[in-house]
């Protein structure tokens, strides 16, 4: 028999089934957008939450372990529905992001593009506890051909060509779309992302196809010529960036997504738009997420160089808050995904600042931005049957809060511990393994 090696540690994998841990007393906020439900018990078995109910009506054999939460508030596990973790890889880097994820609340993330071959990797690495980190969903891209001189398209493409490679494939009329999506989902991805230079037409040829096979479609608002309605009426799951929707309002064709079709922008913050209504109204009867990243440009402008960039990143900020208030009241489904992430040196991860950014300047309610972050989160990524909410038959992610996220976003700094499939990550050990 040939040798075999051992194994990888993994420290951090998920408890066995069998072993049961019962969390009593807590102040549920379940993440549907109901109210909290103070007093409740929820029973853990191995990765698995197997019951939810009243402190009185649990049914928790003798000898089960038992955590009493009393005075504390569990929210769902949190989930960012855009990262990019290896653009270009960097595998200390992206290790890092994950392990201040996991200890900060997010127990998901979707990567959107990036190099899949590390990507594939790290996904399995948090999967089975050999790293510290959320569960990943990622995404193989495709795109027009004229898209990949983007010098992002070689950073994650190397050892390869840029279009030619399963996880960013270049589409023209020649292309043979059974094969391509194939291709893709070679790489285990759960989505194709579409994103730039491709008429309406592709997009939903691609979507269609998509289908068929069994994969999931998450695209950029406009993928030029695509128009946004185009995108959302080929059928595709998400869309992302909020700023994008604007393109609908463009008095001009689309043409590149690297020369935009000029938006009156002080105008739909002030007035919005007939056409943006439109287009409201057709994603919500089509279901389609609205992966906002608002406060990505919040971001953006403390990172500017120059005034100019400032001021744009400022005029899009406020679009992006305008924006993504009407879509939600319009009854869009939006989730919490950044494009961004914290400094290293920060404490929490930037789906934070996201979440604030849907309260503070979207105005959207409390409990709501709970329910973008985690419900709707998961319906991004295809994955609503097995997280999103706290309830049994789900997976075990949770998060232990001090104090109630209902009262100030802040106070999902207060976080105590983050349970994410059965597996507890203490936030006082955060740092530890760094001193």
């Amino acid at each position: 028999m040939a040798h075999v090696d051992e194994p990888a540690p993994t420290p951090y994998a998920p408890p066995e089934t069998g072993t049961v841990t019962a969390y009593r007393n807590a102040t549920l906020i379940d993440g549907t957008g109901g109210p909290a439900r103070p007093g409740t018990t929820i029973v853990v078995d191995g990765d698995v939450i197997i019951e939810v109910v009243p402190d009185g009506d649990a049914t928790v054999p003798d000898g089960v372990a038992s955590v009493d939460v009393g005075g504390l508030y569990v929210i769902p596990g949190l989930i960012d529905s855009h990262q990019h973790l290896a653009t270009p890889p960097n595998r200390p880097v992206a290790e890092a992001v994950l392990r201040r994820q996991v200890y900060g609340g997010v127990t998901a993330i979707r990567d959107m593009a990036d190099d899949l071959r590390q990507i594939a990797d790290l996904t399995r690495a948090t999967r089975i506890g050999e790293i510290p980190g959320p569960d990943i969903a990622y995404a193989s891209l495709m795109a027009g051909p004229t898209f990949f001189d983007d010098p992002r398209t070689w950073q994650v493409s190397q050892g390869g060509t840029p279009g030619h490679v399963p996880w960013m494939q270049a589409i023209d009329d020649d292309t043979d779309l059974p094969l391509a999506v194939a291709m893709a989902r070679g790489t285990h991805a759960t989505a194709i992302k579409v994103y730039a230079e491709l008429p309406g037409a592709t997009v939903a040829a691609i979507t269609a196809e998509a289908k068929r096979q069994g994969i999931g479609v998450w695209a950029h608002a406009a993928v030029f010529p695509a128009t946004p309605a185009q995108v959302v009426a080929s059928g595709v799951d998400a869309v992302s960036h909020v700023t994008l929707l604007a393109q609908e309002t463009a008095d001009e064709p689309l043409t590149s997504y690297k020369t935009k079709a000029p938006v009156d922008v002080e105008r739909l913050v002030r007035d919005g738009d007939q056409r943006l209504d439109a287009l409201y109204a057709l994603m919500r009867q089509r279901g389609t997420v609205l992966d906002a990243t608002g406060s990505m440009w919040t971001w953006m402008a403390e990172q500017a160089d120059d005034a100019e960039g400032k001021a744009r990143a400022m005029a899009n900020d406020a679009l992006s808050a305008k924006l993504t208030g009407d879509a939600y009241r319009a009854g869009v489904l939006v989730s919490t995904g950044t494009d961004y992430e914290t400094d290293p040196k920060h404490p929490f991860p930037s789906l934070h600042a996201e979440m604030a950014f849907l309260a503070d300047r979207c105005g959207i309610p409390a409990e709501e931005v709970i329910r973008c972050a985690t419900q709707v989160g998961a319906i991004s990524m295809g994955a609503q049957d097995t997280m999103g909410t706290v309830e049994a038959g789900k997976l075990a992610n949770f998060v232990v809060l001090a104090r109630d996220p209902r009262a100030d976003m802040a106070n999902l700094g207060s976080i105590e511990y983050t349970v994410k499939r059965g597996r507890r990550f203490e936030r006082g050990d955060f740092r530890k393994d760094e001193q």
